[in-house]
């Protein structure tokens, strides 16, 4: 006659572990909690990581909705210690989609883009590339004053236009390769430093390349501003001057002094 063989003794054998019905429910559970954790990924997780990302002088505060569509007040600091902040007058929102190598983000703000700004987010191995999508919006230039220095002194008032053109970034082993070209408008420029409103207009280009080339030329306007820079590697270095229409020196000078070293009539501005 055969023994009847113990289940015990049979799930040691086969070195089964049996699943208690907890178990089973906790798995369940995690299974069912991990998606809704990503598509209901609150828009305080991306504020944190844009503060982290820029050390600090990028905010997204009062953040609202979730990582692929809310709003924040976009505000600009001189960096996590700095007390200099100034935020954009409206909301921005912001939509971002999944895509099978990246994400597509489309940003608007009713002050500013008369057309969402577009991007393409790629990522790769050990590489990421931004590709923005050719357009112009408009930004207050007072914003600038909650970098700090040397924003927070000068107090810039006027217009800011920036236009994009076949733009795209990307980074790999810590190094930045720019292709196309942006253009900055800075329109109707006045500063606290001087009694004249407005002092001029100007325009700040980067053309994309091997290695990036900047330039400043002035549209018009009684302070004329110009320069030209490069990258090299991961640093600008930059050569240009400031001066004053010759009826207005009076006016300039203590703005002068602030923009670079003076010689004479001008002042030298040299960064890098």
């Amino acid at each position: 006659m055969s023994a009847t063989r113990n289940p015990r003794s049979s799930s040691r054998a086969t070195g089964a572990v049996p699943r208690s019905p907890w178990g089973w429910a906790v798995g369940g559970a995690l299974v069912g909690l991990l998606p809704a954790l990503v598509v209901f990924a609150p828009a305080q997780w991306l504020a944190q990581g844009l503060a982290r990302a820029t050390g600090g002088q990028l905010l997204l505060s009062e953040a609202r909705g979730t990582v692929w569509n809310g709003s924040a007040q976009l505000v600009l600091t001189g960096g996590t210690a700095s007390q200099d902040r100034t935020a954009l007058p409206e909301r921005l929102q912001w939509t971002l989609r999944p895509t099978l190598t990246g994400a597509h983000a489309q940003i608007q703000a009713s002050c500013c883009t008369v057309q969402p700004l577009q991007a393409r987010l790629a990522l790769g191995f050990s590489q990421l590339r931004v590709a923005v999508g050719d357009g112009q919006s408009r930004w207050p230039a007072a914003l600038l004053s909650g970098l700090g220095t040397p924003w927070n002194t000068l107090q810039p008032q006027g217009q800011l236009v920036l236009q994009t053109q076949g733009l795209q970034a990307a980074w790999q082993a810590g190094r930045m390769v720019l292709e196309g070209k942006i253009q900055l408008d800075a329109l109707d420029m006045s500063s606290r430093l001087s009694t004249l409103r407005p002092m001029g207009s100007y325009r700040l280009a980067v053309q994309g390349g091997e290695v990036p080339i900047l330039t400043l030329s002035t549209l018009g306007g009684h302070l004329q501003l110009s320069g030209t820079g490069q990258w090299v590697g991961q640093r600008l270095r930059f050569a240009g001057e400031a001066s004053a229409a010759p009826d207005r020196e009076a006016a300039l000078t203590n703005l002068l002094n602030i923009i670079g070293r003076r010689n004479g009539a001008r002042s030298l501005i040299n960064v890098g």
